[in-house]
């Protein structure tokens, strides 16, 4: 409001006064003007926006229970003895495709004309003959040999018993098993499915430390992994079905040589037997003091096996002896680190161990006593696979893995009097640019080895 005029009287100081009072307060007004005029133009004209409601969120997946080291099998100190198993099975990551049951239509097809025509007769043992095989001379690898068959680390890898072609299966650390039918290229109208041979499914939530099949009927692929998970992929129904679950990881599973239907696999420490015709486990064995990692039946007698453990020892059993509770072995061997594998001989003569104490062991089954040491760097970390030595087509070489890219190839000669072994051939090429781990060959196909990588990929041996 203006001040009211200067009224007579007034000394000239004072008439000064009030008209500068009049003069700012007339030019304040202005001001506020101007600047309400300015705000109003700079104001958005779009009305408010609603308060955002944030949707209530909702698992996504499975809920993944975490375990502790003894529920899990493994030691207090040991935990990098076994990479993929030192900590809680991991949820695996959202696969390209819908998790499914179905596998392909072109592969069930090729499994089964494999299967259909075969005329290769069964060799004694399930290993057929390599008379005069030199392994360090004759295995090259091809760059046509070379395939990604799964992403990320591969804990397990088999060639399919298959008489006329070459099949490779490979499991991941998130659930992911692949397919390489290395023969063909198979086509497939839908997504590319099975282009260059490869194809690729998500049948289980954790790591696939298992993939066995059996001799007799090929066309049962069983795969356990570390969620607890057995999986029967049936090729005649063209599906993967979900046999068995339990509490604990599983990390190794085997078949019977006998019988297809009866597998053996290690959950924690303990051994169980699960009949698939009647789809339960019927019995249970406490083995060792922490996890089981891997479990072999003697060649020529189905009875006899050997199982490895984290808990320092190799132990071999007969099941015709064994109880419910407190089973006892024939015969324990004690080592100064976890022990990764323990395989028999083609001939079930020998027995082939690999620790974390960087050695190889062999032993003369029919002479406990009998056994020979070789030092190899087993040091793989908690990025790679642990390596496994297996054996080749006959009881004269092995295979194992090396730090320096390289497979090893050991000779194994077994005579009456003593039993020696050494290294006489390392297989190496410009086109195995990863870590081979895990090994598998083909039972009837002599110098088709395959070796498997930490990078998903697959190198496939063969003869000159």
């Amino acid at each position: 409001m203006a001040s009211p005029l200067p009224e007579a009287g007034l000394t000239d100081y004072e008439r000064r006064r009030e008209e500068n009072i009049r003069r700012n307060e007339t030019i304040l007004a202005s001001l506020r003007r101007k600047a309400a005029e300015l705000s109003a133009s700079i104001r958005p004209s779009s009305p408010k926006r609603p308060k955002k409601q944030h949707p209530r969120a909702s698992p996504a997946g499975p809920i993944v229970l975490r375990r502790s080291l003894r529920t899990r099998g493994i030691p207090p100190g040991e935990s990098s003895a076994s990479p993929g198993a030192n900590s809680s099975p991991p949820t695996p990551p959202s696969p390209t495709k819908p998790r499914t049951t179905r596998f392909s239509s072109s592969l069930a097809s090729s499994l089964r004309d494999a299967t259909a025509t075969e005329s290769t007769p069964r060799p004694e043992g399930g290993i057929c003959a390599a008379d005069g095989f030199d392994a360090g001379r004759e295995l090259v690898l091809r760059p046509a040999n070379v395939r990604r068959v799964v992403p990320g680390r591969i804990l397990s890898v088999r060639v399919l018993p298959l008489a006329d072609r070459t099949v490779v299966v490979a499991g991941n650390k998130v659930g992911h098993i692949g397919f390489w039918d290395v023969d063909g290229l198979v086509e497939d109208d839908e997504d590319d499915d099975g282009a260059d041979g490869l194809f690729e499914y998500f049948p289980h939530r954790g790591a696939v430390g298992g993939i066995v099949v059996h001799p007799t009927d090929p066309r049962k692929i069983y795969s356990s992994s570390y969620h607890g998970e057995i999986c029967l992929m049936d090729v005649e129904k063209e599906s993967f079905n979900t046999i068995h679950l339990c509490d604990s990881p599983i990390f190794s599973l085997c078949q019977a040589p006998d019988s297809h239907s009866s597998l053996y696999f290690a959950e924690g420490n303990d051994l169980k037997h699960f009949d698939e015709r009647a789809g339960k486990v019927s019995t249970t064995w406490n083995l060792h003091d922490n996890r089981i990692n891997s479990i072999d039946f003697r060649p020529e007698n189905p009875y006899l096996f050997a199982t490895s453990s984290t808990d320092r020892t190799v132990r071999i059993w007969d099941m015709r002896s064994m109880k419910n509770k407190g089973p006892g072995c024939l015969k324990v061997w004690e080592y100064s680190r976890a022990i990764q594998s323990a395989y028999f001989s083609p001939s079930g003569n020998m027995l082939a161990t690999t620790s974390l104490d960087d050695t190889v062991r062999i032993f003369n089954v029919d002479n406990f006593d009998d056994s020979c040491v070789l030092d190899h760097n087993n040091r793989t970390g908690r990025w790679l696979s642990t390596f496994k030595a297996i054996w080749s087509w006959s009881d004269s070489n092995l295979f194992v893995g090396n730090m320096k890219r390289v497979i090893d190839v050991i000779s194994v000669d077994r005579s009456e009097k003593s039993l020696s072994a050494s290294y006489t051939a390392s297989l190496e090429s410009e086109h195995m640019t990863a870590i081979p781990c895990r090994f598998s060959l083909h039972p009837y196909k002599v110098g088709h080895l395959a070796g498997a990588s930490s990078s998903g990929k697959v190198f496939l041996w063969t003869r000159v």
